[in-house]
């Protein structure tokens, strides 16, 4: 690793906007989680009666989860649009955009007729909705990270875009706490409330993010007439093994995530293993704690770098499949919010927490966005129907089947950070320390 490397990463001591950047991402981060990942929440306990009626319960959950997958797996397509765009325009418009979109697609679906009311046409407009929710949330990520990541400074870029992912377990919470809140409303009004309710966070986090000013990485890259034509094609032309690395990566943590906490949720509910006001009580616990969490990962990557601390989550979700399963399976609610928050807080937040710095420092400047989007959302299509795969294994195996499932991805994610390259070792964090002594700080720092 070369100083000429290093300097891809942005003014060593970071910009004076550095933190507000952050936060302004995060919020960002905060909004569209809410929107994204409470869907995954009524798709467990509502979508199933309310759009598919008429079916028994593990075939209606089944067909709520398709839906839900729909959405992941448009992803991929709204992060090769965003990563473009984020690298031909800008950072900032993208995620000015992304958050608009998400937005207006989540109060849609507070509005939306069910079964009942107008038959087939329910579901198929629930699923255009969920697609457009997909998109927004694809180009989302590369465009939050990266102008935390590029304003940061060198020997903090865990730290700041761990508050970035920290966005995400706070989204998290308050979905689950207005979920628990309407949990005894009468009829649909359980689960219209929280996606009406978002259209107050997305006129909040407007007003945040227009504040932010754009990456000074892309700055650079466009007063040096470096801006691709396709970066597209270009990363996926050099960096292509980068690519396939960092989808890898990502499997083990965004679905292990659907196997651990979206299955887990519908599992505890249909085996009544615990009541729904236990499960999304267990949620708001596992999201308040990692909030912190995931910071506490981030910065412990600036200490000893992105790969241990990967190597050493997914080995530890290797071995936690089976006993994550003989804890939630006791049916005791101290138990069900123990494996809540051990999948969350330990095997989830980790590898969050170090994918915020690790991802843009696999790729060049120029060809960032579009590196680090690819890989982070073609993940996505795995993840988006591994509820659905969960409960046909579960049909088969029991809770065998879920729990094999969940090692099985922790260990793609262990080979795939043993195949990735170190890009914050003790040489770059050398480096770093002898060009933070020689640069001045920025103005206003």
């Amino acid at each position: 690793m070369s100083n000429e490397a290093l300097q891809m990463r942005g003014h060593v001591h970071g910009t004076k906007d550095a933190r507000k950047v952050a936060v302004g991402s995060g919020v960002g981060a905060v909004i569209e989680t809410y929107d994204f990942i409470g869907f995954g929440t009524a798709a467990a306990l509502y979508f199933g009666p309310a759009f598919f009626p008429g079916a028994d319960p593990v075939t209606a959950t089944l067909a709520s989860f398709a839906t839900l997958g729909v959405g992941f797996a448009a992803r991929p397509l709204g992060g090769i649009i965003g990563g473009h765009l984020g690298d031909k325009v800008g950072r900032k418009p993208v995620l000015v955009a992304s958050l608009i979109i998400m937005g207006l697609a989540t109060f849609a679906i507070g509005l939306l007729p069910t079964y009942a009311t107008v038959g087939i046409l329910a579901p198929i407009l629930l699923v255009i909705v969920r697609i457009i929710q997909g998109l927004a949330f694809g180009a989302e990520w590369g465009g939050a990270i990266l102008m935390s990541y590029e304003h940061a400074p060198w020997k903090s870029k865990g730290k700041y875009t761990g508050i970035v992912q920290a966005g995400f377990p706070v989204g998290l919470l308050l979905a689950n706490l207005v979920f628990l809140a309407s949990a005894n409303l009468i009829g649909d009004w359980a689960w219209r409330i929280p996606f009406l309710a978002s259209i107050v966070l997305v006129a909040v986090g407007l007003i945040i993010r227009s504040k932010v000013p754009e990456s000074p990485v892309f700055e650079d890259v466009k007063d040096h007439g470096e801006i691709v034509k396709n970066p597209i094609v270009q990363v996926i032309r050099q960096d292509w093994r980068s690519i396939v690395r960092g989808i890898c990566l990502r499997v083990a943590e965004t679905a292990g995530y659907a196997v651990a906490v979206t299955y887990m949720i519908s599992y505890l509910n249909t085996t009544e293993l615990a009541t729904r006001t236990e499960t999304l009580t267990s949620l708001c616990v596992a999201s308040f704690i990692g909030i912190f969490a995931t910071m506490a990962w981030a910065r412990l990557t600036d200490r000893v770098g992105r790969r241990p601390v990967y190597i050493w989550s997914c080995a530890f979700g290797v071995l936690f499949g089976i006993p994550m399963f003989l804890l939630a399976n006791t049916g005791l609610f101290i138990c069900v919010m123990i494996t809540i928050v051990i999948s969350y807080a330990v095997c989830q937040n980790s590898l969050a927490g170090a994918q915020g710095a690790w991802f843009p420092e696999l790729f060049q400047a120029k060809t960032r966005a579009s590196g680090a989007s690819l890989s982070y959302q073609i993940s996505a299509m795995v993840s988006g129907f591994t509820p659905f795969i969960t409960t046909l294994l579960y049909i088969q195996l029991g809770w065998l089947g879920p729990a094999l499932l969940f090692s099985t991805y922790a260990l793609i994610g262990l080979i795939a950070a043993l195949m990735t390259r170190e890009t914050w070792g003790p040489k770059e964090r050398r480096l770093a320390a002898e060009a933070a002594q020689a640069a001045p700080l920025p103005q206003h720092a």
